[in-house]
Parts: C-alpha cells; structure tokens; sequence
C-alpha cells in the first residue's frame, strides 16, 4: 500500500502554465511543464511559467518530467527549468521531444536527459509504472499518461478529442483507454477548458470547409497566420490550397523549420510542389503563411500591419486569414488587431469562438472519458475554476459521487492513503516566474511595479555636481524628465523643482566636517520633492537623484 499526493504547481483556475506533480511514497511524477503568455496586465513581461522550487528542492527524488505534447502551454517551461535542474529525465513522444530540442540553447541541449517515448510501452519504475496510450489532439503524437501504483491507476489525459475521422498519428486508442478502466483507476485528472460547452467537440473542430470558402471568395493574395505547433490546422490548409491553383509561402524561421521537420518525418503530407519562395510574395494568387513566436500571439501580423516587416507589405486588396478561433486571454487583442486591419483597408477574416472549437474536450467527450476510465476519484484539471466546475457537474451526472469529486487550487494537496482519500488540508507553496525576453529567472513585483510608475507618471532625474573638497554645489541641479510634463510649457514648475532640489542638498551638506550623506540626500529629495509633484500635478514620478563629485 502507498500514500498518493498529488497537487498542481500551476494550471488550475487558469488557461496554461500546466505542471501536475504525483508523488507516490518518495517517487515524484511531474506531468506536463508548460507557460502561459502574459496578457498585458504585466508589464514586457513575454510569458509566465510556475515557480518549480519544489522540484528543485526534491530532484533526487523526481523520476521524470512526462509531457503529453508539443504545445507551449504543456512544455513551454521545460528549458526554463533544465537550466536549473539540467539532469531531471524528460519524457515525451518523438515530435514532442523534437520541439523541446528546437526550444534549448545548444549547450543546454548536450546537457538535457530527453528520452523519446512510443505510445502503449511501459515504462516501469520500480514498483510503479507509466503507460502512455494515444490520445487525438491538434498536434501528432498526443498521449495521455497512466500511472500504475499498487493502489491503483492514476491517469492524467492531458488534452483530448473524441473524432473518428482524425486518423493515424492523431488516433485516439479507445481500446487501451477501455482496457485500462477496466483494471481500475483510483483518480482521473481530465481536462476542463470547454467542460461548459453541450455535446461533442468534433466536428467544429475541423474548419476545412471554412478554409475552402476563404478561399473561394478572396481571389486575391491571402495572408494567413497559424501557431506552428497546430500542425492538424496546417495540414488543413495545404489540403484546401493543393485544390486550388494557388501557391503557399511560408515565412518565418521557426515555421518553416516546423513544416520542415513535420514532412520529412510524415506528420504532414504535402506537396512540396506548392511551396512557392520569396519570389512568389507578390502574386495575388500566393496564400502566404506566417506564424506567432512564443512571446506575444499576432506579434508578426502586428509587425507587418505596422510596416515593419522587410518582405510583406499589406495592400487593401490582400486578406488577412486568422485561422484559429481566439482563446481566453487573447480575445482583446484579437479584436485589436481585426480593427487594425480595417484600418488599412484589407479584409479581414477570423474564426468564431463559438462556432469553431479548438482540440480541447466538450461535455460529451468528457463523459466519454469518465465512462470509459470508471474512476473511483475524480478531478478536473486545466481551466479557470468555473470550467473546473463545470468538469464536476458533469461527473456528478455520471453518477460519481460528490465526495469522491475534487476542487482544488494550485498547491492544494490531494492525498490517497491506502487508496482512500483522506483531507488533510496541506499546501504547497506556489507560485509564478514572470520571464521577459531571454532573461532567465523571475522579474519580480518590483521590477513590475517601477516599470508601472514610468509608464504611468514618468521620471524625473535630478543631477548635481560638488566640488571634492569644498562640498559646494558647483553645477546644477539640472532636471532632465521623460513622461512627466511638457517642457516647454512647465519652465516655472521645473524652475521651482531646481530651488526644492537645491535646498535638500545644501541642508545635508555638514559644512564644519566635510562630510556629505548622499543616502540621506536622495531620500529628502525624494520626499520633498514628491510631495511637491503632487501637490502641484497629482503625479507621482519615479524621482532619482545622481550626486557625482570632481
């Protein structure tokens, strides 16, 4: 008999940032390592990924980091946290552990510990076990994981369809998910992003008559982006154009190396026929193919709409093909970026949230899910607390009962001890890096917080000059601000910040020893000059004193 814990160091009562630790007895299982983007609210912060000191703390202990798939919010702090603990075993599936590599410095990557994993082997640790089986998802070589201890199996589904007609490497293996239920599933963790929405997913999943329309009805050149890791949208794409007399051209490092790879390697079969080249950019008859990078969705079309892009300058006879529906956190900015476009004149088209669904499951496939795993426990995972909610009603209708149902936060321990749950009320601490650029590490609140001083009430720079000896004032105090005030119009305010300026220098200057307190002094100027500021503008700007001596 074992004690089970598991607990969330991030993804839930949020959409990405997913990392699900099952800890049997000392054994550690991380499930999925992913990060979410920012949605503005912090300020040039690019992405945000959990705080993994625990695993830090315990990585003696941690047998492997399973990913379910390629997608950033499932793997997307992985070298994050390979740059801390590089030798913590990363388990994943042939293309997943390939878009983990194209994600790792080069030394980080000679370092990393990745194995490559085939659906449907066992992966035995001792008196445990992982089992993957293939799971049907936007991307190739998706699996849910099993994870076998003497009380019992504990799955985790990771992201998930039930669509008869995605076949092959996106197949779903129904058999194994029956076979394992029938062993018996102590928990399953199941995801919740669309727990809310009645009926199937499939088949508004799939859009490829919606791709036909587009393309029947925009003659001209069309522009259309993708996030490179859907790579059963992309197929869908060259699909519809290899029907048409037109060509595509893919711009970008990172999603021709995608496409690139997914070919060789059989997850997308296209004619390569039908890759046009730079040459073809121009021609009204070409569906060019842009992806969004890992810090900021629609951050290239923005670029281009703007006229920053070296090679694509948008006309008002082009279209503009956003072919995946929004998702939550990034509907504003979707919307930006549509009246942008009208903007300029082009035509802009869009998938509806409503109307096309990503590879996520609805109520029908949940209960699918439940059904066939017949779990003794049940928890939701993935999502904001109102679809976790709603993942719940739908297992209560299933006839599970409300007890064995579990709601929890990032950092709440669940724990099974003989194969019983038992409610101890423990935490773990938890927590989110804000990552901004290549930075490595966290920013940080106080980072945050001056960033959101000058972009709201501007700096002002205080500089003066003293003699070495004398420890008079031989220059200034010279004022010089960005973001506060117009200049040109505030000569008396900036005139009286020079005297308040002055006055708190000369009055911490002890003339009889000589001696200057520079702490002191950019404190009382702080002081008093922040209250003058107020006083007189109802600003508070960031204030930074610089005394220098010659």
């Amino acid at each position: 008999m074992s004690k089970i814990k598991i607990f969330a160091l991030g993804g839930l009562n949020e959409n990405g940032k997913n990392m699900y630790v099952v800890k049997v007895d000392k054994d550690i299982f991380v499930f999925d390592a992913g990060l979410k983007y920012d949605n503005d609210i912090n300020l040039g912060i690019d992405y945000i990924i959990p705080n993994f000191d625990y695993l830090i703390k315990n990585k003696k202990n941690v047998k492997g980091i399973f990913l379910t798939h390629g997608h950033d919010s499932n793997m997307g702090a992985v070298p994050d946290i390979l740059e801390q603990i590089p030798k913590v075993p990363v388990y994943g599936t042939k293309l997943t552990i390939e878009m983990v590599k194209n994600d790792l410095e080069p030394g980080l990557l000679k370092k990393a510990n990745l194995k490559v994993i085939k659906p449907h082997i066992k992966i035995n640790f001792g008196k445990n076990s992982i089992f993957p089986i293939s799971v049907t998802h936007s991307i190739p070589d998706a699996v849910c994981y099993v994870l076998y201890t003497p009380d019992g199996a504990i799955v985790y589904t990771g992201d998930f369809v039930f669509d008869a007609t995605m076949t092959g490497v996106y197949k779903t293996d129904i058999g194994k998910l029956a076979y394992v239920g029938k062993q018996g599933v102590l928990c399953l963790m199941c995801e919740s992003m669309y727990a809310e929405k009645i009926g199937h997913t499939s088949p508004n999943n799939r859009v490829a008559s919606f791709i036909r329309e587009v393309l029947a009805e925009n003659p001209n050149r069309i522009i259309a982006t993708i996030f490179p890791a859907h790579l059963y949208r992309i197929q869908e794409i060259f699909d519809e154009v290899s029907k048409t007399h037109r060509k595509m051209v893919i711009m970008g490092k990172t999603l021709q190396t995608t496409i690139s790879k997914a070919i060789d390697s059989g997850y997308l079969s296209v004619d390569k026929k039908r890759i046009g080249t730079l040459s073809d950019l121009e021609n009204k008859d070409t569906v060019i193919l842009i992806s969004d990078e890992k810090e900021k969705p629609f951050n290239n079309l923005e670029r281009i709409i703007k006229g920053y892009d070296k090679y694509i300058k948008i006309k008002e006879s082009d279209t503009i093909f956003i072919t995946e529906p929004a998702y939550p956190g990034i509907e504003k900015r979707s919307a930006l970026i549509m009246d942008e476009i009208a903007m300029l004149g082009a035509n802009a088209v869009s998938l509806s949230s409503k109307k096309h669904l990503l590879h996520h499951a609805s109520r029908e496939d949940l209960m699918l899910m439940i059904n066939l795993m017949n779990p003794k426990y049940y928890f939701p995972v993935k999502g904001e607390y109102r679809n976790q909610y709603a993942n719940a009603e739908v297992a209560e209708e299933l006839g599970i009962p409300k007890e064995n149902i579990i709601l929890k936060e990032n950092g709440d321990v669940v724990e099974f001890v003989k194969g019983k749950l038992v409610n101890r009320g423990e935490h773990v601490d938890v927590d989110q890096i804000l990552i901004d650029g290549k930075s490595q590490g966290d920013i940080g609140n106080l980072v945050l917080k001056d960033r959101e001083m000058l972009g709201e009430n501007g700096i002002v720079i205080i500089s003066c000059t003293l003699d070495k000896q004398s420890k008079q004032i031989l220059g200034g105090p010279e004022i010089l601000t960005r973001g506060f005030v117009y200049v040109k119009e505030s000569q008396d305010l900036l005139e009286q910040t020079k005297l308040l300026a002055k006055e708190a220098i000369e009055a911490n200057i002890e003339l009889n020893t000589k001696r200057v307190d520079y702490a002191k002094i950019k404190n009382e100027v702080r002081e008093k000059l922040g209250k003058f500021f107020y006083q007189e503008t109802e600003s508070k700007p960031m204030i930074i004193t610089v005394i220098q001596e010659v």
